[in-house]
């Protein structure tokens, strides 16, 4: 009976052990994933600002031409 009870108690230990180590990885997964998610979603507001600012460049440009041909005149 004794050697029963042992064999139960030490079976609950380490499938408690199992199921914290496998709670541990499903967190950490969880954790890269939204890591990555607000990486990418950083990627794209910064590509986002960069396209806005090359779109605002030639334009910048343009009405610098247009200024010197003014001061030219």
């Amino acid at each position: 009976m004794k050697r029963f009870l042992g064999i139960l108690i030490a079976s609950m230990f380490l499938a408690s052990a199992a199921y914290a180590q496998d709670t541990k990885k499903d967190e950490k997964a969880a954790a890269e994933k939204t890591e990555k998610s607000a990486k990418s979603k950083d990627s794209k507001a910064k590509s986002a600002d960069k396209k806005s600012d090359s779109k605002a460049k030639p334009a910048d440009a343009k009405s610098g031409a247009m200024e010197d041909e003014k001061k030219s005149k």
